[in-house]
């Protein structure tokens, strides 16, 4: 489990892309005189400068004698980059000088928002045929009030105070003593919260205890109750739910029935509907059998509070999340990115976002699985991150970006992950790089933030979590106060003397990405974000049939708590 390394300088050098970025010089981008301007020149040359705009002007522009003076034209009309529309285009072409004399304009015209450009790309392979969206009314009353988004950013302190994050924390060397120490510790900590936060008929006893007294706990009138991890859940062949749960003294094993007519429980019930996940902590309340080799269970108990409260930040700023951009991939959606960064710039309800939450898979990166060669636009991972870093840096300059890794990003792919290492973050300005999961507050308002890898493991694991509802992993997270229980499924664990799994307090907004969907909802106090991804379909999930919600803003206001979500598909 050590980070990965910068690869080899002369794999870096034989990238395609490389190639072409060298072709121009840092600074003020220019075209080599010896030769005619091609599509990719242009489409280079307007990166370096900034600029965005539609395929007929990179045509006119490939067309010119000398593109890169007319662009230089732009000074004497104050435009440096953004978005280059027609009318701005045909001011250049007057000021381009056509017998060694210059043009001077004595008023610039003001620009109607309907002027934009709106051929700037299209979607690979759409999912479905989308509507007609205009932004313009779409962001307006209809869909978020003014007083609810009551602060710009710009009027606001940069206020992130983080709370966890594994980034130079890490002392597990793997060996048994450190698996033991963070079940231990994660047993301590979730039976603390279940005594505290449930409704115990009585004070748990250790289950050594129980079993030597078994004969005290048989019948209705007196309950055992017990705390631990559980074992190799599994039903029979009647559809009861069959487990065992052991603490630091021992081990004994528990049914949960499925009940009738008046003793039915909707909760049991939906327990027995979903199943549980190894290695959760939980509390048991029943009796024993006759026999004492079986404790029937009566009641299940979870550290889950009934209700949170959330905080409120002074200031009326909004935080806006995505995830899984998938920079590098064929498949990630750049015209979109695009979109969206037009957006940041003129919409007012932009000028609220103070933060990105960027929780993870922000490129696609190399060798995360067989044949990924083959769907890679950007084959050099370094290459992937300094080309997110010059798309983040589109954006405006009150946004503050908090970038978390995933699965595909370049660190240990055991959890609890460190953030990146300092020879990625170096290509990054206005970015604070955390670990995964991270939890940290933003003026007050507790913010915990989670890649997501586990939802493979929820989805596996209980009958009632899919793909299409990944919200359902982030509830049953919640109600276990542990973000991954299982030991040895999909996501690969650091056994940590401290297990930074655990949900050590409830946040006020939780977020997760990884599955490629797109959710905002309340669960008993907590506002839940499932990121959406900027990645179209990839042939791995169209072979699966499964449709991504791509290109979703999701915003939170830190004062209001309301929520909007902002389409740019």
């Amino acid at each position: 489990m050590v980070p990965m390394k910068r690869m080899n300088q002369s794999v870096k050098k034989s990238s395609g892309i490389e190639k072409q970025i060298n072709r121009f010089a840092f600074g003020v981008a220019t075209l080599p005189k010896s030769m005619a301007a091609t599509s990719d020149d242009i489409v280079n040359l307007l990166r370096q400068r900034r600029i965005i705009t539609s395929g007929q002007i990179i045509d006119s522009l490939r067309k010119h004698s000398d593109p890169a003076k007319l662009l230089d034209m732009g000074a004497k009309i104050d435009f440096h980059r953004g978005v280059l529309t027609q009318e701005i285009f045909s001011q250049l072409t007057e000021l381009f000088p056509s017998n060694g004399q210059e043009t001077n304009l004595t008023s610039t015209p003001k620009l109607s928002s309907s002027e934009v450009p709106t051929d700037l790309g299209r979607v690979i392979a759409p999912i479905a045929t989308p509507e007609p969206l205009d932004l313009e009314f779409r962001n307006n009353l209809p869909d978020w009030e003014e007083s609810d988004y009551s602060c710009h950013a710009v009027d606001a302190p940069t206020d992130i105070t983080v709370h966890y994050d594994i980034t130079g924390k890490s002392t597990t060397e793997g060996k048994m003593n450190d698996i033991t120490a963070c079940f231990s510790d994660r047993l301590n900590k979730i039976r603390e919260m279940i005594v505290k936060n449930s409704k115990l008929p009585r004070r748990p006893t250790e289950i050594a205890r129980l079993l030597r007294e078994v004969h005290r706990y048989q019948g209705y009138e007196n309950k055992a109750v017990a705390i631990g991890l559980v074992n190799e859940p599994r039903y029979t062949k009647n559809g009861h739910l069959m487990w065992s749960i052991e603490d630091e003294t021992g081990e004994m094993n528990c049914l949960l029935t499925k009940r009738q007519g008046d003793d039915r429980d909707r909760f049991q019930e939906q327990i027995i509907e979903a199943g549980l996940m190894p290695d959760d902590v939980l509390g048991v309340s029943g009796t024993f059998s006759q026999n004492g080799d079986i404790f029937y269970v009566d009641d299940l108990h979870f550290p889950m509070k009934e209700r949170h409260q959330k905080a409120s930040s002074p200031f009326g700023v909004s935080v806006a999340f995505i995830s899984d951009i998938h920079v590098g991939s064929k498949t990630f959606l750049e015209a979109q990115w695009h979109k969206m960064v037009r957006w940041f710039h003129k919409d007012p309800l932009a000028k609220t976002i103070k933060y990105l939450i960027l929780s993870g898979d922000c490129v696609d990166g190399v060798g995360i699985y067989p044949g990924q060669d083959k769907e890679l636009a950007i084959p050099d991972l370094f290459g992937q991150y300094s080309e997110f870093a010059r798309l983040l840096e589109l954006l405006p300059d009150w946004v503050e970006c908090i970038m978390l890794p995933g699965n595909h990003d370049a660190v240990r792919p055991a959890e609890p992950q460190p953030t990146f290492e300092k020879d990625i973050q170096q290509d990054y300005n206005t970015t604070t790089f955390v670990g995964n999961p991270c939890d940290f507050s933003l003026h007050g308002v507790r913010l915990l933030s989670y890649h997501g890898k586990s939802i493979d493991d929820f989805v596996a694991g209980l009958k009632t979590v899919t793909y299409a509802d990944p919200v359902e992993a982030m509830r049953q997270m919640l109600r276990r106060r542990h973000l991954a229980p299982q030991w040895g499924g999909k996501t690969p664990l650091s056994p940590e003397p401290e297990d930074g799994l655990v949900i050590n307090e409830v946040p006020d907004i939780f977020v997760t990405g990884h599955v490629h969907g797109h959710a905002c909802v309340d669960f008993k106090g907590t506002t839940l974000v499932c990121s959406s991804t900027w990645q179209d379909q990839t042939s791995y999930q169209r072979m699966l049939g499964f449709q991504p919600k791509p290109c979703m803003l999701t915003i939170v206001n830190l004062q209001s708590h309301a929520t909007t979500s902002i389409p740019f598909v």
